[in-house]
């Protein structure tokens, strides 16, 4: 286009040319910073989703915490010192994105972010940093190393802290002339403050998944450990409690857990001290099924070891039994039909019966032990304490009277899952749906059917005041809040007030929240 003699045409066509580049050029850096500027607004949203997540695990922790501290109460204070530092961080870089848009005029009109001037100047002095950007270094370092550390301190926690290192290092950058540089200086400086904006948002992003990531792995860990044959314990089957001299005791060692496909690679067992031979027991469905004569009247003890391959290793599960071998019933037979505890605020179906003995000469009393209908048919309401001894007495057709007790513990009911149209958890849901939810409460896993009523909870829309809300549907303020929520964002469900029909004197333990993702 340059050179020789042109025309005037010629000379205008060919500046025309010109300005045509140059404002293609102009348009393609205004999409540039637009593309920045909605990866940034999908980074906040996703953020945001993150925070409800997390905040649901944290809440059904606290719940585990609850019902069993040993387990869980070491994890969850981890998790609570990971959030803490997390939360830390989060508010730091949430009041620097407003310190970078406070001039302004227009938040989300990306296309005037093109310099890079606040940042230039509010981290850097020249080749060297000021104040301030010092303080966005330490702020990182503090929230990677406390990470790092708390991790480190649990070996199940401890392989994630390498990635935490590597997503929060701020060790000096390679750039593209093979010249090392600082991290600060590479990934700020110069940069349009639509691409600062966003690489911050990405940092908020990084903890929450790493907030995201421990808690899951807390709760997947605990889980894979109940799933370890370290845990597993032996228990005796037999088809009664007691034998008479001569029978054949017909009794089963089964692991806690029953599963066919779970077999001993190796069998060591002794009965009162003398080692069992293979033709004294056999290996059937998950079961060491013995056979051997009873012996003498008295107790025998069952011990040994059962070794299983796990991972390639040998895993010793250690067996120690007993059972009694009578000349005549001397003795009660109490269960819980059931199970093997008794629970406070409902009525627990006991079988009490005698061996041998008549069901009209057989008396058991106890603190909230009432006679049912039906022989050896009794009604347990335990009260206040940890344990409650059933006393048992009878009469032989003989006339002798003989007399047993058995103590049984008493536990509390445990806590109720919140429900949304009948699930729980993280839920996906319409927004007319959640409008006319009923919110429920349920016991998952418990071996009574026991309803629940929902007297009262409390709603979360995200940008919006706590709403508390009576009885088990949406009120007008509720609603009002509902239609104002984005597709996508997070509703929470929490502080679910229920208790038991028929029983409101009883004080239900604290209800598991519920996540609303609105699809709509």
């Amino acid at each position: 286009m340059a050179g020789g003699n042109l025309s005037a045409r010629q000379k205008m066509i060919n500046l025309m040319y010109l300005i045509f580049i140059a404002m293609l050029a102009l348009n393609m850096s205004k999409e540039v910073l637009s593309a920045f500027g909605l990866m940034n607004e999908k980074l906040v949203e996703s953020n945001q989703l993150a925070t409800a997540r997390n905040q649901a695990l944290l809440a059904n922790l606290a719940v585990k915490a609850d019902e069993n501290p040993e387990k869980f109460k070491p994890l969850k204070q981890k998790a609570d010192k990971i959030e803490e530092l997390g939360k830390d961080f989060n508010s730091y870089l949430e009041g620097l994105k407003t310190k970078m848009t406070a001039d302004l005029d227009d938040a989300t009109d990306y296309e005037t972010m093109d310099k890079g001037d606040f940042l230039d100047n509010h981290f850097f002095q020249g080749d060297n940093y000021k104040p301030e950007g010092e303080e966005f270094l330490n702020q990182i370092a503090k929230f990677r190393d406390g990470t790092v550390a708390v991790l480190e301190s649990d070996p199940k926690l401890a392989p994630m802290a390498a990635d935490v290192k590597k997503k929060f290092s701020t060790s000096p950058v390679e750039n593209r002339d093979g010249i090392e540089v600082d991290w600060l200086e590479y990934n700020y400086k110069g940069y349009p403050l639509v691409a600062s904006l966003t690489k911050i948002t990405q940092l908020q992003s990084d903890l929450k998944t790493t907030n995201s990531e421990v808690l899951n792995n807390m709760l997947a860990g605990s889980l894979a450990a109940e799933a370890s044959m370290t845990n597993y314990t032996t228990l005796l089957e037999t088809s009664k409690s007691a034998y008479f001299n001569g029978e054949t005791f017909d009794g089963n060692i089964v692991l806690g857990r029953k599963d066919g496909s779970t077999k001993p690679n190796k069998v060591e067992l002794t009965l009162d001290g003398r080692p069992l031979t293979e033709e004294q027991y056999t290996v059937e469905d998950g079961k060491v099924k013995l056979n051997f004569g009873t012996g003498s009247a008295g107790e025998h003890v069952i011990e040994g070891k059962l070794t299983f391959l796990q991972d390639g290793e040998s895993v010793e599960v250690p067996v120690k039994s007993t059972f009694a071998t009578i000349s005549k019933p001397n003795a009660a037979t109490i269960s819980a039909d059931k199970m093997n505890v008794v629970y406070r605020g409902v009525a627990n179906p006991m079988t009490i019966t005698f061996a041998g003995i008549a069901d009209n000469k057989v008396n058991a009393s106890a603190p909230g032990l009432k006679k049912g209908s039906g022989n050896g048919k009794y009604i347990m309401n335990p009260g206040s304490g940890r344990e409650v001894t059933i006393n048992v007495s009878g009469v032989l057709p003989d006339g002798n009277k003989v007399s047993d007790k058995a103590t049984f513990r008493i536990k509390d009911i445990p806590s109720p899952t919140g429900t949304i149209r009948g699930e729980s958890g993280n839920v996906s849901m319409q927004r007319n749906s959640l409008a006319s939810a009923t919110i429920g409460a349920k016991l998952d896993d418990f071996d009574f059917d026991l309803p629940l009523k929902v007297t009262s909870f409390k709603i979360k829309i995200p940008g919006q005041p706590t709403i508390t809300v009576g009885g088990t549907k949406l009120n007008s303020r509720a609603e009002a809040a509902l239609r104002k929520a984005k597709r996508g964002e997070a509703v929470t469900i929490f502080d679910i007030s229920a208790q038991i029909n028929g029983n409101s004197s009883y004080k239900l333990k604290k209800v598991s929240p519920i996540l609303i993702e609105l699809s709509n």
